[in-house]
Parts: structure tokens; sequence; C-alpha cells
């Protein structure tokens, strides 16, 4: 299943290091589902958690109230619900608002992969001799016409049908 990756480098430089991005993987969050608020705290976002910290406890006390039961449980499922949906999106608006800049949205089936793609038009910043660099100008391959890619009669990678 594909996934959405967003990069993000740190404030005030084009590009970073690999220890110095940020991915993010944009979607669904079952942590974030089941622990809300711990989930929030993980991941240094102290006002959201105190938000549905106080609401997962205003949920919990209307469940006890005669009658309020089942509008204490939607309040405490929303909040799961909410972080679980959103919480990825909070944490990147948190970071650019600090200043990280989003340099690149991929689309692969793991983060490996995605790094892999995101990093392979960086300069390498390796100093000693003994890594191998990759070979990523493909000059070497077959020169076709549009549209005879295998792609089992749907859009191929490079334009046709």
């Amino acid at each position: 299943m594909t996934s959405s990756y967003i990069f993000l480098t740190p404030p005030g430089s084009a590009s970073a290091a690999v220890n110095e991005t940020r991915t993010i993987r944009d979607g669904f969050t079952l942590l974030g589902f089941f622990f809300p608020w711990l989930w929030l705290l993980a991941h240094r976002l102290w006002l959201p958690a105190a938000a549905a910290f106080l609401l997962q406890g205003l949920g919990g006390a209307l469940m006890e109230e005669p009658g309020l039961g089942l509008a204490g449980a939607a309040m405490m499922l929303g909040v799961n619900v909410l972080v679980g949906l959103e919480g990825q999106n909070l944490r990147i608006r948190t970071l650019a608002a600090k200043g990280w800049n989003e340099d690149a949205l991929i689309s692969a089936d793991t983060i490996g992969i995605a790094e892999q793609v995101y990093f392979s038009d960086r300069p390498a910043t390796a100093n000693s001799d003994d890594t191998v660099a990759p070979d990523w100008d493909n000059k070497t391959r077959p020169k076709s016409p549009p549209g005879h890619a295998t792609s089992l009669g749907l859009f191929g990678f490079d334009g046709g049908r």
C-alpha cells in the first residue's frame, strides 16, 4: 500500500544532511487513534496534548452522568478520530510554523524507498572513499517510442498509453 511521505528541512537551509531531515508519513496514525494525548506528548505537541487530555477527561465525566453517556463516548471517540486522522498534519504544520521547509512529497510503499528516492539526487556527504554511489544516469536504457512501456494497457511511465 502506497503512502505519502513529506520531507522537511531545517530552518535556514535549502538542502540538509540525512540526519537533519525529518520524514513524516502523511496519513492515519494508529497509535494516535488509540492513545491520542500520549501520542501528542511524544511528538512535543504540548497544547494539543493538553486539549485532548481535557476533552477526554470531560468525555469520561459525561459518561458517568445519567443520560449523557452517549455524548461522553462520542466526545472521546471524536478526539481519538481527530488525532488519528489529523495528528501527522498537526506535526507538519507545527514544524512549518517553526521555520522548517516542506521540501518534497514522495509516494512510496515504505519509508526506506521514499528516502532512497529523496536522497538519490542529493550530493553525497560522506568523506570516505570506501562508499560507492549508485549510477543513476541510465544512459544505457534503450530508447523506445512513447507508449510502448509494459504497463498492462494503462498509462505508461513515459507518458504514453
